[in-house]
C-alpha cells in the first residue's frame, strides 16, 4: 500500500531542491511524476524555485478551493505525486492526498514548513502531521551553528513578531532566517501568547541557578 510522506524543515533546508531531485530520479528511470504546489506560494508563479537556482514548472497549480482529485485528472502511469509548499494546502486537500495513497495506491511526498514565523502551525502542516504515514525532518543550520527549527521573519532587515501568517519571501522587503530555539528567543523574543502572563526574566535565572 502506498504511503503519504511529509518532509518538513525550516527555511533554507533544501525542500524544493530535494523534491526536484526526487522527480529527476523517477524520470531518469522513465517513470512519470506529477508535481504540484499551492497558488498561495506566489514565488515563481507556476514554477518551483529553489534557493540554489533550480527551477521546474509544476503540473498542477492548486487554488485553496480546488479539489485535488478533480484538478489532477487522469492518473494513469503516474508513479508518484510530489507536493511543494505543502503547508499552504487546506486540510481537505491533505485528506484527498491521503485517500489517493490508499484508494489508488500512488505514493504522495509532501514538502513544506511545519510552523510560521510566530511558531504556529500551518493548517496544511498540522493535517499532514496528523495523517502522514512517514515524517522526516530536513536539516538546516542556525547562525550559531546549531540545528535551526524555527522561521523568523524580517522586514527591512529587522526581526518582527507581528503580521499576517503568509508573506512570501522576497516580496517587498520581507525575508526569513532559520533559527534555533535559543537564537529565536534572543533575536525575536518570547513565544508566550498574549493571553498568558509574561514570565519575568529573573524567574528563568532562578531556575538556572537551581539546576547548577
Amino acid at each position: 500500500m502506498a504511503k503519504l510522506y511529509f518532509h518538513y524543515g525550516a527555511m533554507n533546508s533544501g525542500k524544493s531542491t530535494a523534491l526536484m531531485q526526487v522527480a529527476h530520479n523517477y524520470e531518469e528511470r522513465d517513470q512519470k511524476v506529477m508535481v504540484m504546489k499551492s497558488s498561495v506560494d506566489t514565488k515563481g508563479d507556476a514554477y518551483l524555485v529553489s534557493r540554489i537556482g533550480l527551477r521546474r514548472k509544476v503540473d498542477v497549480l492548486l487554488q485553496p478551493d480546488d479539489s485535488i482529485c478533480e484538478k489532477m485528472g487522469n492518473l494513469t502511469g503516474i508513479a508518484c505525486i510530489l507536493v511543494d509548499e505543502a503547508q499552504f494546502l487546506t486540510a481537505r486537500q491533505v485528506d484527498e492526498l491521503y485517500e489517493i495513497t490508499k484508494r489508488i495506491d500512488i505514493p504522495v511526498i509532501c514538502y513544506g514548513l511545519r510552523s510560521d514565523f510566530k511558531t504556529n502551525g500551518f493548517l496544511g502542516s498540522i493535517r499532514l502531521l496528523e495523517l502522514a504515514d512517514e515524517l522526516e525532518e530536513l536539516i538546516t543550520i542556525c547562525r550559531c551553528g546549531k540545528r535551526a527549527k524555527l522561521n523568523a521573519r524580517k522586514v527591512g532587515g529587522r526581526f518582527v513578531k507581528d503580521g499576517d501568517q503568509v508573506a512570501i519571501d522576497g516580496n517587498g522587503d520581507v525575508t526569513y532566517e532559520s533559527l534555533c530555539g535559543k537564537c529565536y528567543l534572543k533575536y525575536v523574543g518570547s513565544i508566550l501568547k498574549e493571553s498568558i502572563q509574561e514570565v519575568p526574566e529573573q524567574s528563568f535565572e532562578k531556575v538556572l541557578k537551581l539546576t547548577k
